[in-house]
């Protein structure tokens, strides 16, 4: 009998081309089915998630799933998990699920939250935060992340190399959070296009320097031009921090 498996998964992306498998490339997935393989005694386990992250970007609550016939115990999982994974990859907890519940295709909404550093530049937390050191109004980037809450087209705040073709996606939640010398950028959404966090990151910094009024927002949605928005930010301040199904 086939078991349905659900991990909640947590990762330090740096030295990660991303989650998903590339052939001869060190990938979250990859590291995943290793280890999955080991446990199967030499099966080929397929891993599925809720989605992919790209190189550097961070997992804190990372979701998949995969189909066992082993009977191992649910809390037991982890600890066989862990104990064959690489020191930047962890299995934070395991749960035996319904055979129609996908880590992806079941997705209700997703957390993604950004970090700045505004303070002098730290060695430390290089790969973890966008070192960024200039005044910023945070109000002004509060008012601008606003005009994106609600469903709309995100033509302009998605990657022009996206093969995607419907670009609507619905903002529950958006707002950055002053802490110290670091700005937490939070964004709930039903989903996300290929760089649409860093993008819209990028674009709400330029707001808080002074370089865009909080207003453009809706015009740069309405213009549906990835030309009209601002820089990417990189990868390195991302992380998924939560995945939401109906449970």
């Amino acid at each position: 009998m086939t078991r349905r498996i659900k991990c909640i998964i947590a990762y330090d992306g740096t030295h990660f081309v991303g989650y998903q498998i590339q052939q001869q490339k060190r990938t979250v997935q990859g590291e995943l089915e290793r280890a999955l393989s080991i446990i199967h005694k030499g099966q080929f386990v397929r891993v599925y998630a809720s989605g992919r992250t790209d190189a550097t970007v961070h997992a804190h609550g990372q979701v998949i799933h995969f189909d066992t016939p082993l009977s191992i115990p649910d809390e037991k999982w982890p600890r066989a998990l862990n104990a064959l994974l690489p020191d930047d990859v962890i299995v934070k907890e395991a749960s035996e699920v319904s055979p129609s519940f996908h880590a992806r295709f079941s997705v209700k909404k997703k957390e993604y939250r950004y970090r700045v550093w505004t303070g002098e530049k730290n060695v430390f937390l290089r790969h973890y935060v966008y070192h960024y050191p200039y005044p910023l109004n945070v109000a002004a980037m509060n008012e601008a992340l606003h005009d994106l809450i609600g469903t709309h087209d995100f033509t302009s705040f998605c990657s022009a190399k996206t093969e995607i073709e419907d670009k609507v996606r619905t903002i529950y939640e958006a707002e950055v959070i002053p802490q110290g010398d670091e700005l937490i950028f939070r964004l709930v959404g039903n989903g996300f296009l290929y760089n649409m966090v860093r993008i819209i990151v990028g674009t709400v910094l330029e707001v808080g320097r002074g370089e865009r009024r909080a207003e453009e927002m809706k015009t740069i949605l309405e213009q549906k031009n990835r030309s009209a928005a601002g820089k990417t930010a990189p990868g390195h301040g991302l992380y998924l921090w939560h995945v939401s199904y109906d449970n």
